[in-house]
């Protein structure tokens, strides 16, 4: 062990008479523990938070999704398809059109979004199949083509499984209200009805037979785009970069699974930022009194300063004591802080100390998911401010007049 650290660990531990000093010694760590532990509980919530969002969103919406940039859309585009049967990071892909339409049933008009899509190629895109609360998951055309509704819309709409909806066209709709002609419009057997806990999908979307909705949407041979599913989540950067290299751009546009919702994770991160900031603020006033508890140690032995100096000690061995009685501050504190932080992160991931109400949440206990590099970057944030407090009363020590100190009492 260094003179330097002796002598700083001496001064920390000389402290055994509670006075003024001692006090804020301990609210400085005490503040550094508090300040580390919120980071790290309030982060791993976030986390936590984060992750389910993912998973909801991942679990039913396609990893890539190419989109027409024209309102009409675009004819199949057999080069395309055929890059991506041969790609082996792509599961599955399907062809898809959507657009508005009128669902009405039991005198009861809704506002829909209307998907169409291939049952063969689309069932390991969405997570429908694993979202159908009742009935199943049947697009098949016999007598009557199928529909899949969401739980919120079969509510409205008063219909179960096996009955039947009407979805009309806008434009027919527009056309019949001009009196020129009938509306387009087509009869469904509701074959599924599923629950995905995102009430945008649940409440709007419904899913039918490609050639159905390519018929009321006007679409013709037409399709919308492409949804793709891959074996890796990872990889959908690097296909959406191979897609738009080797593929006309003009036509459509690529987008991955974090594109399709960038305004809910801008929202999230300006959310995770503001509670950093704020509970930082406990760790910096810690470390003011870091700087308050030190400045007045220096002013105590400013005696043992003078008598140090005068027996040869250079000024940056001073400096060194100074700060290392900052960093053993910090670093006691920001032990603590992640021995207490994890505690509550464990207790809450084992034994869900929190809980919430399922039939309210789709979770029955606050989240929490802990990224160790959260945990170090707050420790060394934790630190840095405690040797930087550290910092002024150490330059203040080695500026003393060496007989000044002898003298003082």
């Amino acid at each position: 062990m260094t003179l330097e650290k002796f002598i700083a660990i001496r001064y920390l531990k000389s402290k055994h008479k509670i006075n003024f000093i001692t006090i804020i010694s301990f609210l400085s760590i005490l503040g550094i523990t508090v300040g580390v532990a919120a980071l790290i509980v309030v982060l791993s919530v976030f986390n936590g938070f984060g992750n389910i969002v993912t998973e909801i969103l991942i679990s039913f919406d396609p990893h890539l999704k190419i989109e027409s940039n024209r309102a009409e859309g675009f004819y199949p585009d057999l080069k395309l398809e055929n890059f991506l049967e041969k790609n082996k990071d792509v599961q599955s892909f399907s062809p898809f059109v959507n657009g508005k339409c009128v669902v009405y049933s039991n005198r009861v008009i809704r506002v829909i979004n209307l998907i169409g899509i291939s049952q063969e190629q689309n069932r390991e895109i969405y997570g429908l199949k694993h979202s159908i609360l009742s009935g199943s998951y049947d697009l098949s055309t016999d007598k009557l083509p199928k529909a899949l509704i969401g739980l919120s819309i079969a509510s409205r709409l008063q219909v179960s499984v096996g009955d039947t909806i009407v979805v009309v066209s806008p434009e027919g709709l527009e056309s019949y209200l001009a009196g020129l002609s009938m509306p387009t419009n087509q009869v469904f057997i509701v074959s599924g009805i599923y629950n995905t806990h995102n009430k945008d999908i649940d409440a709007y979307n419904v899913y039918v037979p490609l050639n159905f909705a390519q018929r009321l949407l006007g679409y013709g041979n037409k399709i919308f785009g492409y949804e793709i599913r891959l074996k890796d989540i990872g990889k959908t950067s690097f296909l959406k970069n191979e897609i738009e290299k080797n593929f006309d751009n003009k036509t459509y546009s690529v987008k991955t699974w974090f594109d399709l919702h960038k305004d809910l994770y801008s929202v999230m991160l300006i959310e995770r930022w503001t509670a950093y900031v704020i509970l930082s603020l406990i760790i910096a006033v810690a470390t003011f009194s870091i700087f308050s508890s030190l400045l007045m140690t220096v002013i105590e032995k400013k005696r043992d300063i003078g008598i140090l100096k005068a027996m040869g000690l250079p000024n940056r061995s001073l400096l060194k004591i100074f700060l290392f009685e900052g960093i053993l501050i910090g670093i006691i504190g920001s032990v603590f802080g992640v021995i207490l932080g994890l505690s509550v992160c464990y207790a809450q991931i084992n034994y869900k100390i929190y809980s919430l109400d399922p039939t309210v949440f789709i979770i029955d206990a606050l989240p929490v998911k802990i990224h160790w590099l959260d945990v170090v970057l707050i420790a060394i944030m934790a630190i840095t401010l405690s040797v930087i407090a550290a910092y002024f009363p150490a330059k203040r020590a080695f500026k003393l007049n060496p007989v000044e100190s002898i003298r003082w009492e």
